[in-house]
């Protein structure tokens, strides 16, 4: 091997995964480069291998890059890791592709695990035809933003969603997509506690307000049918509540009417009446 790029799919929960070609490539490359070498470093102590590595992640990847470009040129041969499943992929590593793309350095991907189809294939969804739109924004309204233009989506739509945010995403995706809409949740996939629920969204916001949600997750939604009909907004809600309350009903009794009849979870029926009221 010489003077070249190599992506190097790793295990996203079970170590047997490893192809033997990805081993090779790790073997024989004159250097790693890691999204976190702690994480790489475990791989290679499985797999019996010592070789040199370096970091390159989000925060460091303009300076690494053109680093690890210059190695390359130089005629040493660099295998991309992730910390899990294929590299470039929502991942830093996707601009290390372009440079090195733009600077005439041949690129070769190596199949092997990807949560995207892996999720998938397994989700029980429609998969002639699907989306992966990676991690939704942290950021409440960019996230709204991101779902509102998916809203007439009739692929099939792919997310990857930490724990600690995915009630939050599936209350933004029900406001979005109705409560109705079909998803399946895909958490520790290959791993020994892996599970698929298949489910509604308004059945997995329940679920999860009931327990905490643990482990990575793939969320694998359903796209939109020609029958999907037109979908109420948070600012519906707001003003079939305030409709109610003129009438004379309370407030409480107002937001649960509304959950009801316009099939929207009840908190992001409490939050649109709140927002409208201030």
């Amino acid at each position: 091997m010489a003077g070249m790029l190599y992506l190097v799919p790793t295990p996203i929960g079970n170590l047997g995964d490893i192809s033997i070609r990805c081993r090779q490539i790790l073997e024989e490359a004159d250097f790693i480069a890691a999204e976190d070498t702690r994480v790489t470093m475990k791989l290679l102590n499985h797999l019996g291998i010592k070789k040199s590595l370096v970091s390159y992640y989000e925060h460091n990847k303009a300076q690494k890059g053109n680093w690890i470009l210059e190695r390359i040129q130089a005629g040493e041969t660099c295998a991309l890791v992730s910390d899990a499943g294929s590299p470039a992929i929502s991942d830093p590593g996707e601009d290390l592709v372009r440079q090195c793309a733009e600077a005439g350095i041949t690129v070769c991907a190596i199949p092997g695990p990807c949560a995207v189809i892996t999720a998938l294939s397994i989700s029980g969804q429609a998969t002639g035809r699907f989306c992966f739109e990676g991690f939704l924004s942290t950021a409440k309204k960019s996230r709204r933003e991101h779902l509102e233009s998916l809203i007439s989506e009739k692929r099939t739509m792919i997310f990857y969603e930490a724990p600690h945010k995915l009630l939050s995403t599936l209350e933004d995706m029900a406001s979005v997509f109705g409560a109705e809409r079909p998803i399946s949740l895909c958490r520790e996939l290959t791993k020994l506690h892996e599970e698929v629920i298949r489910t509604t969204l308004g059945q997995a916001i329940a679920m999860y307000t009931e327990q905490s949600p643990r482990g990575e997750f793939v969320l694998v939604l359903a796209g939109a049918s020609d029958e999907t009909p037109a979908l109420p907004t948070a600012q519906d809600a707001a003003l079939f509540v305030a409709r109610l309350m003129d009438a004379g009903m309370s407030r409480k009794d107002a937001i649960k009417k509304t959950a009801l009849d316009l099939k929207l979870p009840k908190n992001i029926v409490y939050d649109a009446a709140l927002g409208h009221s201030e």
